[in-house]
């Protein structure tokens, strides 16, 4: 089982690997929200900075919310590659083997963790560039690339699960536009919850994207990670990876 899951992992390692037009999405999309949204905010008094977000820096502020955006965005991706695997018969031919279905929803939801992944050195380097000093340990880049995994793994199962009975090329966009916005806005990645009214503060407490963003927040600015929160990411992941797979045997079949 584990032979199989690694060749239908490689597969789509692979197809990151291979595409041009992949690595410069990967490239100019995170930097681009550092740059122009980060950037926004640089007229802002020093006082208030300091004052709402604990930090006289806006784009270190919203670096750890960003990563966490990052892993949200890439589950759509594991979900468009899955559509692709139907509408050009690849699907069908791996489920004539003995692979099990759920290896094929494994394997969509660690690629989609890893091109998650390779945007965290990059971001890092464009934040440096843009003037923000972390003090980067051992300890903080295992817990941030930890938690990311958490996040990854949990949103691109999500974004699976919901295209496993479909072929529809525009499923994925559809439901982008439903989740991704709703979720971003309503953690704490680009604001804090003072800023919030009181049903919004409500959803921020159970959006996994808050989790992390205040995970890697207080580990990477202020040197105070709340280890509790790495655990709730962690229970998010595993419950949409069992969630997952017991609907990917049920349901997913090749177009």
């Amino acid at each position: 089982m584990m032979d199989r899951l690694y060749a239908l992992y490689m597969r789509e390692a692979k197809r990151i690997f291979r595409s041009i037009y992949m690595w410069i999405m990967l490239i100019s999309q995170p930097v681009m929200w550092l740059v122009f949204f980060g950037s926004s905010f640089s007229g802002v008094p020093s006082q208030v900075l300091t004052s709402f977000f604990h930090t006289t820096n806006y784009i270190a502020f919203i670096l750890p919310g960003e990563l966490s955006i990052s892993m949200l965005f890439v589950g759509m991706f594991s979900s468009m590659s899955l559509i692709q695997d139907k509408r050009f018969g690849y699907l069908k031919r791996v489920l004539i083997t003995p692979t099990p279905k759920y290896d094929v929803f494994l394997a969509k939801t660690l690629g989609g963790m890893t091109r998650g992944l390779l945007q965290v050195p990059i971001l890092l380097l464009a934040s440096y560039l843009l003037g923000v000093r972390l003090d980067l340990n051992a300890m903080s880049l295992a817990v941030l690339f930890l938690s990311l995994a958490f996040v990854g793994i949990g949103f691109s199962s999500l974004y699976s699960m919901f295209t496993l009975k479909t072929a529809d090329w525009q499923a994925p966009g559809v439901i982008s536009n439903l989740i991704n916005l709703p979720l971003m806005f309503s953690s704490t990645a680009l604001f804090p919850k003072a800023f919030f009214p009181g049903w919004l503060k409500l959803v921020s407490d159970v959006n996994p994207l808050t989790y992390a963003a205040e995970l890697n927040r207080g580990m990477l600015l202020y040197n105070d990670p709340s280890w509790n929160y790495l655990g709730y990411l962690a229970i998010f992941a595993l419950v949409m990876v069992v969630l997952g797979s017991v609907l990917t045997n049920k349901y997913l079949n090749a177009e």
